[in-house]
């Protein structure tokens, strides 16, 4: 069994300091994963490496294929996931390069598939997902929160929405009326998809930019570039501390 696996989103497609044993391309049902799964050993600990978006970041977020990223790592017997996802703050007391561990989220996605349990079925499946993140695992981010210097929030609601453009003012005001604190692109079905599969999973959000509407300025890619260098750098601490803390 692998204890950890890490999938990679945004300014995170390789991971500094992993000492890579081999990768490992896997055949799934449901087509091509993002990438190849990285093998590797970090402080001593076995862990995989998946990139979310391809290992040049070149899958736009409606157009990964879920499925067989989170259908892959149930194959390898993984047992946590650590999703790392770059999102926008809406609640006003969250700051560009701070973390979030969000607790909570709400889907605007659409046409994305998203359930396992779609076709060639002998019964109906429905999962609960009252709470959508792995209360465990929720708590050893935490855990290892408490060993750095920097900003991380204890909870949060995720807002997904389909990408790959970013939202309108409008929209975020409707989202931040439904109790969204960040939003981003790729926090769903991915974690529906591990539930379903049985996977300990839940999401270190870094806040790379404010949402529509809620800074001064325009959003740029250069903003966002620029934050993500720095939150990153925060990402790679705390994934060390809750490592070695598994």
């Amino acid at each position: 069994m692998n204890e950890l696996a890490i999938i990679g989103g945004t300014g995170l497609t390789d991971f500094d300091g992993l000492e890579i044993t081999h990768r490992q391309v896997l055949q799934t049902p449901y087509g091509e994963m993002s990438s190849p799964i990285i093998h590797g050993s970090y402080c001593g600990k076995s862990i995989l490496f998946l990139a979310r978006h391809g290992t040049r970041h070149t899958i736009p977020p409606h157009k990964i294929n879920y499925r067989a990223n989170v259908w892959g790592l149930k194959e390898l017997e993984v047992k946590n996931v650590i999703a790392i996802a770059a999102v926008g703050s809406i609640h006003p007391d969250m700051q560009p390069k701070e973390l979030v561990i969000p607790h909570q989220l709400i889907d605007y996605t659409w046409s994305r598939k998203h359930t396992f349990f779609a076709e060639n079925l002998t019964h109906v499946t429905h999962i609960d997902f009252t709470n959508p993140y792995c209360e465990n695992l929720r708590n050893q981010l935490l855990a290892a929160a408490q060993n750095v210097d920097f900003k991380v929030y204890s909870q949060g609601v995720y807002g997904a929405t389909q990408g790959p453009r970013l939202e309108t003012s409008a929209e975020i005001d409707r989202m931040e009326q439904d109790g969204c604190d960040i939003v981003g692109m790729t926090g769903m079905p991915e974690a529906a998809l591990a539930r379903e599969l049985d996977l300990c999973y839940t999401t270190c959000a870094v806040i790379a930019n404010e949402a529509a509407g809620r800074g001064a300025a325009e959003i740029t890619m250069a903003e966002i570039e620029t934050n993500l260098t720095e939150g990153i750098g925060q990402v790679r601490q705390l994934l060390a501390e809750v490592i070695r803390l598994l």
